[in-house]
């Protein structure tokens, strides 16, 4: 989505929500109730209220915020049916997401820039951070949210005051607070494919003037779209429940603390891929390879590959069961002046399951391997954040604190091949147990030179170590002798590493108009170094990677006119990265692995807009975009890589050229009781290559997405019904695009993979 606001924050099935002011009452999905009334052509003030961020770690409006942000609403995620980071992105043009069977295996993507890896020892490029607490692992972010209050996507480095790994942007969740009037919820949603989701919650006071609470739940399912004819079943669902709770003490007038715990338990039953093709073509030349065996093998159990595909025959359920959940205090103390002490303490832990298909069969007809994976993930972190805000109004206003975490991983993964050819049979095994522990300081600090009341200088710098160490011990049946499908020999190693880093931000911010500001921000970001720990690691990856880092440009214009009817923000940017973490593809004895190296240098270089316009009283249109050349500059080719990986000037994966979100939402008072909304978007993409390889068959074509809802709402009895259409024009896209272990390609396919409706009722209390 574009720059720094939510462009069409009034636009209600459109994700990023706009930067405008919204007005007074909000309805379902952050879009404006329109007043009773019909719609007028003419220029009449609109009582609005300003949306709000902590982008940069203080509450402040989103328009004058010099970082192009993008803002996404719980109300909006109910009428787009939507509940974790990979749905919401959607919605946001300048965010992708890279699906996967297994939570660990998913990424976040900025600006065409993310990082790709099961490594433990890899750190993301976008950081995410859920109320204050960063979270070490990128799959701890890909749960869904319970009590969602909002999502801020923050474009470009970030690591001044969101940490290190916040070198392509940061993603910063915001679930409910607590209120001293009692409230209360619950609503249900029901969606074809047997999609369910029963959620809930109570706030209001325990102690009067002392303490306040609150408590969401979450309760929710889904059959799956894809049919795995081995066992005639629907896969491709989930099972989710989850809990959160919020306690806020207030001992003083000058002092609250809260304490937030939360649960979430998540059964994805996510196959491994399903063939689209039994072909694999090579870049750069389009030669097609064909694997006769698997075309057999498919055929045998009645498969047809093709992007139109929607069935596997896997003999073992693909899964990713994970249990995720922490506490965290948060305190805040004012200070004699107008100095803000905050000291946030958070605790979290995360354990996944998996088991995959490794093969993606079913029967195991002569010349075909069957392989069953299966990993456990145990891994925790602690952390600590301090930091104080000076009052505003003064030449140099900041916030400045320290930060320290500590976060440990073990993992044991295993690969079972269970039967062989009959002519060369090779059953074996191999089990790895390994780690990360890492521990991060850093001090930290960004404010503004106010030189007048209109014109500023913006200063930030954070100063970080990093202290890495891994372990790693594969026992193996595999040999040079006796090679083994897909792993390699026993090996065992232990490494670590200490290294110091720095990102900062300058720039400068004018005011041109009371709700007009440009301004310009150079950044330096900085992603610590890392290890290649995975389940077949080797000496060649016991080298540590250097740290990625990168330098950003960036140009922007927030803009609110027509008595603050229309918001138009645009953003510019240049980005470069030296030392680029990714993936490449590499083979090992006829399996498909992938291994992470320093691939050299890419960039980004785009521009984002949003636009919202009150057209009329009861209407709103919003559209936002973003244009990304998001390429690789330099690649370096690791040893024994074949020649076709010479990829310099190819997009980079997960990278669409275009991506832009067309909405509307009219909305009308039908009497003091009942009013109506009926809205609209379309979201559109240009092609998006899924693999660094740059292989054709890894690409997905451009495509666009309709949906639609209407909204019924009861003032009185405070009820609403929402009917919802996702994807009405029924557009098959995949959501990845892999290499199959045994060849061809195999896909991932969305929730929207194909048009299905519903309905969402609410009832507050």
């Amino acid at each position: 989505m574009s720059v720094t606001s939510l462009g069409c924050a009034l636009s209600m099935n459109a994700g990023a929500a706009s930067t405008a002011p919204q007005k007074r009452a909000v309805g379902v999905h952050g879009r404006p109730e329109a007043a009773a009334g019909s719609g007028s052509g003419t220029a009449q003030p609109v009582k609005t209220e300003e949306v709000t961020v902590s982008v940069r770690r203080r509450s402040e409006p989103l328009q004058k915020v010099p970082v192009a942000t993008s803002v996404y609403t719980a109300s909006q995620a109910r009428r787009d049916n939507v509940h974790d980071l990979q749905g919401i992105f959607e919605f946001v043009p300048s965010a992708n997401f890279r699906a996967n069977a297994s939570s660990k295996d998913r990424a976040i993507f900025i600006r065409g820039i993310g990082t790709i890896s099961t490594s433990p020892g890899v750190e993301p490029s976008v950081s995410t951070v859920i109320d204050g607490v960063v979270l070490a692992r990128p799959g701890m972010a890909t749960t869904d949210i319970v009590g969602l209050s909002q999502v801020e996507v923050m474009r470009g480095p970030q690591g001044t005051l969101f940490g290190k790994n916040a070198s392509a942007g940061a993603v910063n969740i915001v679930t409910d607070r607590p209120t001293a009037d009692f409230h209360a919820y619950t609503e249900g949603s029901y969606f074809s494919g047997n999609e369910y989701r029963l959620t809930g919650g109570v706030s209001g006071t325990l102690v009067p003037s002392k303490l306040i609470a609150n408590a969401d739940f979450l309760v929710g399912g889904f059959d799956g779209n894809v049919t795995n004819i081995a066992s005639n079943t629907m896969v491709n669902g989930y099972e989710h429940r989850g809990v959160r709770s919020k306690f806020l003490w207030t001992p003083d007038d000058r002092t609250q603390v809260t304490l937030g715990l939360d649960y979430m338990y998540q059964n994805d039953l996510v196959p491994s891929g399903v063939y689209s093709s039994t072909s694999q073509i090579a870049f750069p030349t389009n030669v097609a390879t064909s694997n006769p065996t698997l075309a057999a093998a498919l055929k045998a159990e009645g498969i047809t590959p093709s992007r139109n595909n929607t069935e596997v025959s896997n003999n073992i359920q693909s899964r990713s069961v994970d249990h995720s959940g922490g506490a965290s205090i948060t305190l805040d103390r004012e200070f004699a002046g107008g100095y803000k002490l905050t000291s946030i303490s958070g605790y979290r832990r995360w354990q996944n399951v998996q088991d995959q298909d490794y093969d993606g069969l079913g029967s195991v007809p002569a010349g075909v391997t069957n392989v069953h994976d299966h990993g456990l993930l145990n891994f925790w972190q602690a952390s600590e954040e301090a930091r104080v805000a000076s009052p505003r109004g003064h030449f140099f206003d900041y916030v400045a604190g320290f930060y320290y975490l500590h976060s440990l991983d073990q993992e044991v993964y295993s690969r079972d091949v269970l039967v062989g050819t009959p002519a060369t049979p090779n059953p074996g095994y191999g089990v790895s147990h390994y780690g990360i522990a890492n521990n991060n300081y850093a001090v930290f600090a960004e404010g503004n030179l106010n030189f007048t009341k209109r014109f500023r200088g913006i200063l930030g710098l954070r100063l970080l170590r990093d202290d890495l160490a891994y372990n790693m011990a594969r026992n193996s049946t595999a040999t040079a002798a006796n090679p083994v499908l897909g792993i390699r020999p026993s090996y065992a190693s232990t490494g670590s590493t200490s290294q110091n880093g720095y990102v900062d931000r300058i720039g400068l911010q004018y005011d041109v108009l009371s709700d007009m500001q440009a301004y310009f921000t150079y950044s330096h970001g900085y992603k610590g170094p890392a290890y290649n720990t995975f389940f077949n690691m080797q000496a060649t990856d016991a080298q540590v990677l250097r740290p990625e880092q990168n330098n950003t440009y960036e140009i922007g214009l927030k803009s609110q006119f027509w008595h603050r009817r229309i918001t138009a923000n645009f953003a510019a940017f240049i980005e470069d990265f030296s030392n680029f973490q990714a993936n490449f593809l590499d083979n090992v004895n006829g399996g498909a692995v992938y291994r992470m190296i320093n691939a050299g240098s890419v960039s980004s270089k785009g521009v984002e807009g949003d636009i919202s316009a009150h057209v009329l009283r009861d209407l709103t249109l919003g559209g936002n975009f973003t244009y990304d050349y998001a390429v690789v500059d330099r690649f370096n080719c690791p040893a024994g890589a074949p020649a076709s990986c010479n990829v310099n000037g190819e997009p980079l994966p997960f990278a669409p050229r275009w991506k832009f979100v067309l909405n509307a939402d009219y909305t009308r008072a039908l009497n003091d009781r009942f009013s109506v909304s009926v809205d609209s978007d379309y979201t559109w993409q240009s092609r998006t290559q899924f693999a660094l390889t740059e292989t054709p068959d890894t690409v997905q074509k451009a495509y666009g997405i309709w949906n639609m809802s209407t909204t019924l709402r009861d003032s009185k009895l405070r009820l609403q019904l929402s009917l919802v259409m996702r994807n009405a024009i029924n557009t098959h896209y995949l959501s990845y695009i892999s290499y199959g272990v045994l060849g061809g390609t195999a896909d991932f396919l969305p929730r929207d993979y194909g048009r299905y409706g519903g309905f969402v009722l609410r009832k507050e209390f």
